[in-house]
């Protein structure tokens, strides 16, 4: 597997030291297990305070709002439309909640997810989103690159990719109760794109745990992909052999592409993808190749990223 420094990411990800000097004065880092705690909310749907250490190479672009993060939002298990999410959500439980761990590797298992997290330490990273439809955001998320976690189960040789798997209860998630998509909701990764140091599990955003409709209580984040490989509430991690099936890809294998890298100058086939909206911004702006995130293009060193969309 191929893993890269942070020290590989370009200027453009490197967060200017005033900015970062702002942040630490009120972010401290804390390890993960300081979390399980504030993700036992009163309330199922509220969010409750988190501390991150500011990782050194953030974005420096703007916030997105935390209103529009948590109000206009792709998440079918509560409905298509964008402000569905934030009035279906309120409902789903997130607690207990389990993890199982399968596949090629020497600690398989289900796991509660205060086992999953316990120990890694917490990072609050600003990533840009850019989403097919053609919208993008900046996030500041919190959470664990996805390697820590995944080397605690110790994946064979055998395993080259490794597959999610979100939750299944149409009681609470009422998007389900309709296909629209295969349930449950399925997405993966190759086992070097989820060891390189910028995946991210996400737990959190904004200095508060993950609400509903964002993915609680965690989601993946693969910020030079289109979001909606990063998948949501998150019950089931694979490490497999041959490449996993993915929800977009069974749907629309014609549209969504197993890899789903963002890319400008491959289309999706009803729409242009050579420019972008930031939400809270009404001029376009050009995509960038890996959303801006050049350090991965050594990942598909050799591949015809036309082919392999």
């Amino acid at each position: 597997m191929l893993i890269r420094n942070a020290g590989d990411l370009t200027e453009n990800d490197v967060t200017p030291e005033p900015i970062y000097r702002r942040r630490r004065e009120f972010m401290t880092g804390i390890a993960a297990t300081g979390i399980l705690a504030a993700c036992s909310a009163p309330t199922e749907a509220a969010a409750a305070p988190l501390k991150a250490a500011p990782w050194p190479y953030s974005t420096p672009e703007p916030k997105t709002s935390f209103k529009d993060i948590t109000s206009y939002n792709n998440f079918y298990e509560f409905g298509v439309d964008k402000d569905d999410p934030a009035r279906n959500a309120g409902g789903l439980k997130t607690r207990p909640w389990t993890v199982k761990v399968d596949g090629h590797c020497a600690k398989p298992g289900t796991y509660n997810l205060e086992d999953v997290l316990k120990g890694h330490a917490l990072q609050e990273r600003i990533y840009r989103l850019r989403c097919v439809e053609g919208w993008s955001m900046v996030i500041p998320w919190i959470g664990i690159p996805l390697a820590d976690i995944l080397k605690r189960y110790q994946p064979t040789a055998k395993a080259k990719f490794v597959a999610f798997e979100t939750l299944n209860r149409p009681s609470e998630m009422p998007g389900q109760r309709r296909a629209v998509l295969e349930w449950p909701y399925r997405e993966g990764l190759r086992l070097d794109e989820a060891m390189h140091p910028l995946t991210l599990m996400a737990v959190g955003l904004y200095g508060q745990t993950l609400l509903n409709q964002n993915g609680a209580p965690m989601r993946l984040v693969v910020p030079w992909k289109y979001g909606f490989k990063s998948i949501k509430s998150i019950v089931r991690i694979s490490f497999t052999e041959t490449q996993p099936r993915t929800a977009w890809q069974v749907s629309a294998p014609q549209e969504y592409g197993f890899y789903s890298n963002v890319n400008p100058t491959v289309d999706h086939p009803r729409w242009s993808q050579a420019t972008e909206r930031r939400i809270g911004e009404f001029k376009r702006r050009k995509t960038l190749m890996f959303n801006g995130y050049n350090s991965v293009a050594s990942l598909y060193r050799g591949m015809d990223l036309k082919k392999f969309y």
